[in-house]
């Protein structure tokens, strides 16, 4: 599958990763707004992923730089799951954490999604917890 992830701010792409983030995680998986949208995008890094036809299919986001960086917001529309789009955003996301001097990378995972990111080299760290309504794990990679 062609597809391009490129790095992009808030300011002027707010809408389109808004969008994604609003299907994926306020419309499939019934977190409520409130949670999804934690008023800190404008500080974030982002990236998203389109189709070869140019289509936003993905997006994610990067928070703090230097020492501890959290990846977060990871989402990929559901007809687009399985085709590298994930991997894609994680190693784009790794790669702007890597270059402003990030040692450590944390998330917070879906149980759902462990896999994907152990596949990754991220290691698991603790007991599962619930997360708007949907069972976590946090997660770490040293850079």
């Amino acid at each position: 599958m062609a597809l391009r992830v490129r790095v992009v701010r808030w300011q002027g792409s707010a809408e389109v990763l808004q969008a994604i983030r609003c299907r994926v995680f306020i419309e499939e998986q019934n977190v409520p707004p409130e949670l999804e949208q934690d008023g800190l995008d404008d500080d974030c890094l982002h990236v998203l992923a389109e189709d070869a036809e140019g289509r936003p299919i993905g997006t994610g986001r990067l928070r703090g730089d230097g020492g501890i960086a959290y990846i977060q917001r990871m989402a990929v529309l559901r007809e687009q799951r399985g085709r590298g789009v994930g991997a894609a955003m994680l190693q784009a996301l790794t790669d702007a954490a890597r270059a402003q001097g990030v040692r450590e990378l944390q998330l917070h995972a879906q149980i759902s999604a462990r896999a994907f990111y152990e596949r990754a080299g991220w290691q698991a760290h603790g007991e599962v917890y619930l997360e708007a309504g949907i069972p976590h794990v946090d997660m770490r990679k040293l850079l």
